[in-house]
């Protein structure tokens, strides 16, 4: 495991930074022990470092073909995700690179079998190669009749030449394939035509097989710097749909704003008035800071007003709200969602009042994993964070657990609303397929085992 030089406080922008000059084994295990110290944490942190490394190990890793690419993204995916299993945000981003090299390696594929089919139909008359005659020309031909007559009838159209398999993509899966094909070739109906020039075969195949690997790499290596994009534009584009939401007047309640629910409601806010009630944890030291006061500041000064409110007052608010807004941590395949402790009695409470439940997610937060049972999605934090070690006398046989993570169930939201646009929860499934692949729901469990 690294080690963390002293005066050093790792975070994902050190991280990045001190990955300058380091061979992709490090990257991998220093962001293994950062997930495992919790040193980052947090969904977009963790989606943007699994991304990061899984760009180096496309690009610098060893592989010839698509097959060996998968396994190791895979491989080093199943590491990842096995650091931290709580944050599902981890294992939707490795699915999203395995299904963006198929897609690239299917799109390959097309490419190159209709090239190869019209490269086929040029066929040589002779071994010289001079002469060639297109075999989409003769469409009709002319046969003597018994009687004696010429009589017209459509030619069957001929078939392709022979065109190289390939298990997955264009891309051959070993260089002794290459030559094998290449050796078979000679004994093919239609000769090739001779080489003119010094460079022997084996040397053009293998900068064939480089181009292509090459060319794969390249456009894998933009579709995920395209996930990055796409993860730093996420907050702007929830915040785009807030004018829709949030009306003039309305009682909105939130509970431990996230960075997307700030943005979102500080877009409402610049539009129109309204009341923002801010559930937040009860102050553990006397003059404590009061929480989110720059998010109070920004608000009180676009005029809206701003009530903070502890959590155990809740219930005697909750029949003036008109709707409640969470950030979500993950969303889960059935339309569960993965939220900050607490905010689970809220939604219940305001399902008992008929309040509509917004929850705001990016995409790359919606997992296609199905909903474990128990608490496995629960995530438990120091006593520490919540006892004094100055009152242990106190509760020396008293068991203190601290919840972190908590699960609101999918009956109690009303709606999604993502960087894609507001979705119901049977719109989930749908959205999910778009960006997944069914192969890969389960790529973290080790089938060689």
């Amino acid at each position: 495991m690294p080690s963390v030089a002293a005066g050093f406080a790792p975070d994902l922008d050190k991280y990045l930074k001190s990955l300058r000059g380091r061979p992709l084994e490090w990257a991998v295990e220093s962001l293994i022990s950062l997930l495992k110290r919790r040193q980052i944490r947090g969904p977009e942190p963790c989606a943007v470092a699994t991304a990061h490394v899984l760009l180096q190990v496309v690009a610098r890793s060893k592989w010839h073909d698509v097959d060996g690419l998968l396994d190791n993204v895979a491989q080093v995916g199943r590491q990842l995700a096995k650091a931290q299993p709580k944050e599902l945000v981890i294992g939707n981003i490795v699915r999203r690179v395995l299904s963006l090299i198929r897609d690239e390696a299917a799109e390959d594929r097309n490419e190159a079998s209709s090239e190869t089919q019209s490269e086929a139909a040029l066929t040589p008359i002779d071994g010289t190669g001079s002469a060639f005659l297109h075999r989409s020309l003769p469409s009709t031909a002319t046969r003597q009749d018994p009687a004696g007559g010429d009589s017209s009838f459509a030619a069957p159209p001929p078939r392709p030449g022979p065109l190289t398999s390939y298990s997955t993509v264009n891309v051959p899966k070993s260089m002794s394939h290459l030559l094998s094909a290449s050796s078979s070739s000679k004994g093919e109906a239609f000769p090739s035509p001779p080489r003119t020039s010094g460079t022997s075969t084996p040397a053009r195949v293998t900068n064939q097989v480089s181009s292509q690997v090459h060319a794969l790499r390249s456009e894998i290596i933009d579709g995920i710097e395209e996930i990055k994009d796409e993860i730093s534009q996420v907050d702007d584009r929830i915040a785009a749909i807030a004018d829709v939401q949030v009306h003039p007047g309305d009682f909105v309640l939130v509970h431990q704003p996230t960075p997307t629910v700030e943005k979102f409601l500080l877009r409402a806010a610049s539009k129109r008035n309204f009341t923002v009630l801010i559930a937040t944890k009860p102050p553990r030291k006397p003059g404590e800071d009061v929480q989110y006061q720059g998010l109070r500041t920004r608000l009180t000064a676009m005029g809206s007003t701003v009530i903070n409110v502890m959590n155990c007052g809740l219930m005697a608010y909750m029949a003036r709200v008109n709707k409640a807004i969470l950030g979500a941590r993950a969303v889960v395949a059935s339309g569960n969602a993965v939220v900050d402790a607490g905010a689970a009695a809220i939604a219940r409470a305001a399902k008992e009042h008929g309040t509509p439940v917004l929850v705001l997610a990016g995409v790359y937060k919606l997992s296609p994993v199905k909903p474990p049972r128990g608490t496995a999605l629960v995530e438990w934090g120091a006593a520490a964070d919540v006892v004094s070690y100055a009152d242990a006398h106190m509760v020396r046989d008293v068991v203190v657990q601290h919840v972190v993570t908590e699960v609101v169930p999918a009956e109690c939201i009303e709606m999604y609303i993502t960087n894609l646009g507001t979705h119901s929860r049977d719109q989930l499934a749908s959205l999910i397929q778009e960006h997944y692949k069914q192969e890969d729901n389960d790529f973290h469990v080790d089938r060689t085992a």
